[in-house]
């Protein structure tokens, strides 16, 4: 089959583009995002933004030969970059009306486990009203709407876990209710099985594991996956918890993908559990639990790495970022007499003021520019240039701060290597 596959760098979406290359059928690749992988003979990369591909003709070149379409693109929480009510809604009702006059009859769409019990925000309230637009089209559609989704891969919430599990102690967080986790290989083989265009239409299957679990209790699994000793469990306080959820909206507007954001805390509060029997009944697939999957997939260095790297990931960042402002502001207010000083005594004196204002605002553009997730690879490589910069011209003007108590130029070479570690870790997935 030739498969229209919407959201196809996403946690489901790739997974999927794997199996169905394996299966030997042939992609229609949709993503948003530049540098997506090269062709590889089965794929035919698309470029189109859901949250802006707004009416049925926005599809149609995408839908051109197209046998069926899987959707799965989700957003979290709202931002720069990120319109739940367009991504969930308006774009997919504009793709499905696109597939009713185009005559492609199958359509298997992602949506979200209990949305049709309780929507405590945008993103469930819009994964809903996708689901209605879809179900009001004359097309063969099946919804999936699966639990929190763990698998090889991590990103998002099955991110959280593995760098949460990496921590001395075991966070408990307040206000979360029990959790269905399901297997991202039982999920991508649900699209599989309903894929064939004889298979079973107009239904609705919650995808949910069989174990039902405290959202400790997954991030405890996790810690003897990865092999660590039991941790002490470590309640956090409510007012704590809602600054986390707070600093994660405030990374989100940056432009930061951040798993723990208000959206998260109300869907973890709404839980995420429901019943597998009908999905088992009706594609014969018998959903594996948490304990046996995490048997089943010996933890690798890899794993280690990741988890122990993900929270120390924000850390980084924020230690860059306030290293650059904080060393611009220094250079243009309290430090510029101790800067202008330093230049003349290496034998610059009429380009001394210039030259200490140049380097202050080169440090504070910087460092709001790594605070940006757009802008933050090309700002950490600017940093990298400047700090050797720095290095060469202190070398010849004052070659004396190699030997300073302080070691001014000796701090370059750390402050480079942790920036190269921030270029290595950068990309979400």
């Amino acid at each position: 089959m030739r498969v229209l596959l919407v959201g196809a760098t996403g946690l489901i979406g790739s997974s999927l583009l794997a199996q169905l290359q394996v299966r030997g059928h042939r992609i229609r690749a949709v993503t948003r995002r530049p540098g997506t992988p090269v062709d590889t003979g089965q794929v035919e990369w698309v470029r189109i933004d859901v949250a802006q591909a707004t009416e049925p003709g926005d599809w149609a070149a995408a839908l051109d030969g197209v046998d069926a379409v899987v959707n799965c693109v989700g957003v979290l929480q709202d931002s720069p970059t990120d319109d739940t009510h367009a991504a969930h809604e308006v774009g997919p009702a504009a793709l499905f009306e696109a597939c009713e006059r185009a005559g492609v009859r199958r359509v298997i769409h992602f949506s979200a486990i209990g949305v049709d019990r309780l929507t405590p925000s945008d993103f469930s309230r819009t994964k809903l009203a996708g689901d209605r637009a879809l179900m009001a089209r004359d097309l063969d559609w099946v919804i999936l709407r699966p639990s929190v989704v763990l698998g090889r891969a991590a990103f998002g919430a099955s991110a959280l876990i593995r760098g949460l599990a990496a921590l001395p102690v075991l966070p408990v967080m307040p206000d979360t209710a029990p959790l269905q986790p399901v297997q991202l290989d039982d999920v991508a083989e649900t699209v599989l099985r309903l894929l064939p265009v004889d298979a079973p239409s107009r239904v609705i299957l919650e995808l949910a594991g069989p174990q039902q679990l405290e959202f400790a209790d997954i991030i405890a699994r996790y810690r003897r996956w990865l092999g660590h000793a039991l941790a002490r469990p470590v309640r956090l306080p409510a007012w704590l918890a809602a600054a986390l959820y707070r600093l994660g909206d405030l990374a989100g507007r940056l432009g930061w993908r951040s798993a723990l954001r208000t959206t998260a805390r109300r869907e973890i509060a709404r839980g995420a559990t429901g019943d597998p029997g009908p999905w088992t009944q009706l594609t014969g697939i018998v959903p594996r639990s948490l304990d046996e999957a995490l048997i089943a997939e010996p933890v690798s260095v890899q794993e280690r790495w990741f988890a122990g790297l993900y929270l120390l990931k924000p850390i980084i960042f924020v230690s860059l970022v306030l290293y650059w402002v904080l060393s611009g502001i220094a250079s243009l207010w309290p430090g510029y007499d101790i800067g202008i000083a330093l230049l003349e005594q290496g034998g610059i004196q009429a380009l001394a003021g210039p030259t200490v204002i140049a380097g202050g605002l080169a440090d504070l553009a910087v460092g709001l520019g790594i605070a940006v997730r757009r802008t933050a690879g090309p700002a950490l490589i600017a940093g990298i240039v400047i700090s050797l910069l720095y290095a060469v011209a202190g070398t010849l003007v004052l070659p004396g701060l190699w030997v300073d108590p302080l070691a001014p130029l000796l701090k370059i070479a750390p402050i480079v290597a942790l920036m190269l570690v921030a270029l290595a870790v950068l990309k979400g997935r």
